[in-house]
């Protein structure tokens, strides 16, 4: 009878499980193609303020990750646009290069630098089906979109004091968190690996992470804040979400339409915005779909941290 009692028990969870995972995929998938889409960025557009755009940023200096196409790129280039002295994160040596000449020639008000640390992981990661790893230890998803944007962070801390009360951290999330619950397994431990939810989960993290930060950090004069772009039609989507790409064909966004709530928060004045907040399109956002399940506790984040400053060698 035990036996029996605990089979129902495993098969009622299990059946609850699967329902709430279709629940989440059908609530984002609707919510997503209303708001997320190029049609989307339109009508909320209209709300727009040109002038919240017309801010220079001459003296200040802008490190923006990915930042030789798509996105990155876009937010690269309104930055320098504006006067701002930018610092162009890349893995790609040649294409990075490239797309310092291409900022340089439109804008040709500010200076460019290039990283391209040797140890990165190539620009393969971004293929989603395959479990690869990062330094033999980690998980490329997590060791790029988690732990590097949490050892990133902490190591600018210093830099970011020394810019305050203006200096902020904008973290770009993805809509795909919308279907994740925040979890402890940091690494996708199950042997099924699924890239995308793997993806989605890291993006819950950026969320819960940039809520701690702001917690942690909100007498040092540092803004953090979080964003997602939308479905926008990038060189990442194409090559990561090729089904995708092609299903929603000209229905995406630009990278430019992507990037815009970026440079919107970068920006305004912090008196405008909200310690730890979601932002999508110019508004602040909700975190969780209804009914979702996806919240966590302030003990799950806490060991997050915990875990992601070991991992980094970071002291406390």
């Amino acid at each position: 009878m035990e036996i029996t009692a605990t089979l129902q028990i495993h098969s009622i969870s299990t059946l609850a499980m699967f329902l709430l995972k279709i629940w989440r995929s059908t609530a984002f998938s609707v919510y997503g193609y209303l708001n997320f889409t190029k049609a989307g960025f339109i009508e909320h557009s209209k709300k727009f303020k040109t002038e919240d755009l017309e801010t220079r940023i001459d003296g200040k200096n802008c490190i923006v990750t990915g930042a030789n196409s798509g996105i990155g790129y876009a937010t690269a280039k309104a930055f320098a646009s504006r006067g701002g002295t930018v610092f162009m994160v890349c893995r790609n040596k040649e294409r990075g290069e490239a797309a310092l000449s291409e900022i340089l020639s439109t804008t040709g008000t500010c200076r460019c630098v290039i990283f391209h640390p040797s140890s990165v992981i190539s620009g393969h990661l971004a293929r989603f089906s395959v479990r690869m790893y990062f330094m033999y230890w980690f998980e490329s998803n997590f060791a790029v979109n988690v732990l590097g944007t949490y050892a990133m962070t902490e190591l600018m801390l210093p830099l970011l004091e020394k810019a305050a009360p203006d200096a902020r951290v904008i973290t770009v999330s993805s809509g795909g968190m919308y279907t994740a619950p925040l979890t402890k397994d940091l690494q996708f431990g199950d042997s099924n690996f699924n890239g995308v939810e793997q993806y989605s989960q890291n993006k819950r993290v950026q969320v819960a992470l940039t809520e701690k930060w702001a917690e942690m950090y909100k007498n040092k004069g540092i803004g953090f804040y979080l964003m997602h772009p939308g479905w926008a039609e990038t060189p990442g989507v194409a090559t990561s979400l090729p089904g995708f790409s092609k299903a929603l064909s000209g229905k995406l966004r630009t990278s430019e339409e992507g990037a815009d709530t970026v440079v919107w928060l970068a920006l305004q004045p912090k008196e405008k915005l909200a310690p730890g907040a979601f932002y999508f399109d110019r508004a602040e956002a909700a975190k969780h779909l209804p009914f979702a399940a996806t919240g966590g506790s302030h003990v799950v984040i806490d060991s997050i941290v915990d875990n992601l400053r070991s991992m980094s060698g970071l002291s406390a």
